[in-house]
């Protein structure tokens, strides 16, 4: 009988695909806390050795738009999380599909055992009921969210439980320490500076924010069984709450007294991304802060009743003095 990761620390190595992202270091952090082996993959060996070094991580820079590339990566390895996100544009989405063919094809020529994807909720659309669970119709709404929908069928589309076995972990926003690219990084980055912030309105709607840290564990959790694969889980946040109510916390943190903000909603938003490539970009989810996606994770809590979610109160606070901390350095 195998032991999951958390029961048993001499596991053979992990491969990470997309290692620097947060989500990524996460994962990496996860695992040298259990002293599992792991391959840090991505493109600049450079920014690996930066981030990893410390970790006696395996370095392996990868171009993984490739089979080639992938299977370079992958090659020895029995188990391997995909974390790898991509640049923000439309254009660059429409990566999603084929990489993860490649991806794939890779894996089952090499023999890896198992494949986790780290994706999101635009598959799912706007939603049609207060929370949702893995059942929820995937109908997306956006360009972006039909890439994303086409990289997950591509990805369960490849189980196979004599083979390759593949799962998806969908995370609804997130934030934390490294987490640069998530919907909150300026209030945060702004906070610790008692400048104002730029967010995207509405700002008090009900919304849910994954810890960073969090996921990690969740991941290695899910690639320790060895049931519950070719199937989907929602990580949700542990309740919900408002940008508003996660600005106030963060300033009152970092010293900075109540927040200030500026908010860009809809008509903003397009009028800004008439000379903004980012806001350009972000038009067509803004569906995501008028009516949010609240995620039930009912089904991954009863697979890992051990799943931790971090109190927003403490995560926020974690988050402010890992900003403040980089700020000074």
């Amino acid at each position: 009988m195998r032991r999951s990761f958390g029961q048993h620390a001499a596991m053979k190595k992990v491969v990470i695909l997309g290692a620097a992202g947060a989500i990524g270091q996460s994962v990496a952090a996860a695992l040298a806390a259990r002293s599992v082996p792991m391959r840090v993959v991505g493109r600049s060996e450079d920014k690996l050795r930066r981030a990893f070094g410390s970790l006696g991580a395996e370095i392996v820079p990868a171009d993984l738009t490739t089979e080639a590339g992938c299977a370079k990566a992958l090659e020895g390895a029995e188990v391997a999380a995909y974390t790898l996100g991509l640049n923000y544009s439309a254009k660059d989405f429409e990566a999603y599909g084929p990489m993860m063919q490649a991806c794939v094809a890779a894996a089952k020529k090499v023999g890896l055992r198992k494949l986790l994807l780290v994706s999101n909720v635009y598959p799912y659309g706007r939603p049609t009921t207060p929370t949702m669970t893995e059942d929820h119709p995937r109908t997306p709404c956006s360009v972006k969210g039909t890439h994303r929908k086409t990289q997950e069928d591509v990805l369960l589309a490849a189980h196979d439980a004599s083979g390759l076995s593949t799962v998806s972990l969908r995370l609804p926003d997130f934030y934390g320490p490294n987490a640069a690219l998530s919907l909150a990084h300026l209030v945060f980055e702004s906070a610790v500076r008692g400048a104002r912030a730029d967010v995207l309105g509405p700002i008090d709607t009900p919304h849910e924010f994954v810890f960073v840290p969090d996921v990690g564990p969740v991941v290695l959790d899910l690639l320790g069984k060895d049931d519950g694969f070719g199937t989907a889980y929602n990580f949700a946040g542990p309740g919900t709450i408002t940008v508003r109510e996660l600005a106030t916390k963060a300033y009152a943190d970092a010293g900075a007294g109540a927040p200030k903000l500026r908010i860009a909603g809809k008509t903003m938003v397009r009028f800004l991304g008439l000379f903004t490539p980012v806001m350009r970009e972000l038009v067509e989810m803004q569906y995501l802060q008028e009516t949010p996606v609240l995620l039930d994770d009912g089904k991954l809590r009863a697979h890992l009743p051990t799943v931790k979610k971090t109190p927003y109160a403490e995560g926020i606070a974690k988050t402010v003095e890992a900003y403040r901390a980089a700020a000074k350095a």
